[in-house]
């Protein structure tokens, strides 16, 4: 059931506020999905803590991600493209849908997050001799810039996007070591090959995918990102940004685990890093 056919079959069942909140959804849908919350709130005449608890009891987190599920049930979009975008969009349309399905589809990623599992996957990673990032297609993009943010950090970091040489280094892995291994689909048989690989050398597997996905299975700790992006069909975008966001997570927790010795060396790569830089442009003054 879509998001309209569930509003529609709750209707009866709504307070007399909540009932204001569907009808001017139901009413003009396309537009509800680019309103604000004050905006929607206005139109139905409501207050915005009433279309919140309406938004909570159509089973979403909130607001965004109500907007979110609304628009994916409007239409199926353009395959190969996204399923937010029409074909006959204009820029300013795709541009603002494409912004809106972003942030919609990071917020419920941050709500859905397990916290305790970033911890101990910070845990992990702080403990290890040597971290290795692999993903493949889109996900490759990610896993390099990961190896991006952990390569000033004094830990030795292996980054590869071939097959061949990320099966090398799983079969010679150790004990110390966690391979972390990024799929939105999680169903790429070749990553949850790698993963039987290091966890058959005792390595540590930690994988950034979806729920249930034989990848997770695979995994000696799986982060699950809540996207609901379908990327047979269209292409990697929401899925993307979460991946890069939740490295962000990993990389701000491993600084922090490792305490200010380890951040004095950080500040010393940056000082290292200066003198390839311009200056930049002095201010201006009256």
């Amino acid at each position: 059931m879509n998001m309209q056919e569930k509003i529609q079959t709750q209707l009866e069942t709504l307070s007399k506020s909540e009932r204001k909140v569907a009808e001017a959804i139901l009413a003009a849908p396309a537009s509800a999905i680019h309103s604000s919350i004050a905006l929607l709130a206005r139109e139905a005449n409501v207050s915005e803590p009433t279309v919140n608890r309406f938004c909570h009891r159509m089973g979403t987190k909130g607001f965004p991600d109500f907007k979110l599920q609304l628009a994916q049930s409007l239409a199926n979009g353009t395959p190969w493209v996204t399923r937010n975008v029409d074909e006959n969009d204009s820029v300013e349309i795709y541009s603002e849908k494409i912004f809106e399905s972003a942030m919609a589809g990071l917020d419920r990623v941050r709500s859905s997050l397990d916290v305790s599992a970033v911890n101990r996957a910070v845990d992990l990673l702080t403990q290890s001799n040597k971290i290795a990032f692999f993903g493949l297609g889109a996900s490759a993009a990610v896993a390099h810039d990961a190896m991006n943010k952990f390569f000033r950090f004094n830990v030795p970091v292996i980054y590869s996007d071939d097959i061949v040489m990320q099966r090398m280094s799983c079969i010679n892995s150790a004990e110390t070591d966690v391979i972390v291994l990024i799929s939105h689909t999680g169903r790429t048989k070749s990553l949850v090959e790698l993963a039987g690989l290091a966890r058959e050398n005792g390595a540590t597997v930690l994988a950034i995918t979806s729920a249930g996905s034989p990848l997770a299975q695979g995994a000696t700790l799986a982060l699950t990102l809540d996207v609901p992006e379908d990327t047979d069909i269209y292409m990697p975008m929401v899925s993307r940004l979460a991946q890069l966001t939740l490295i962000d997570v990993l990389a701000t927790g491993f600084t922090l685990r490792r305490g200010a010795r380890f951040r004095d060396n950080l500040k010393r790569v940056k000082a290292a890093l200066k003198e390839s830089r311009f200056d930049k442009e002095p201010r201006a003054t009256n």
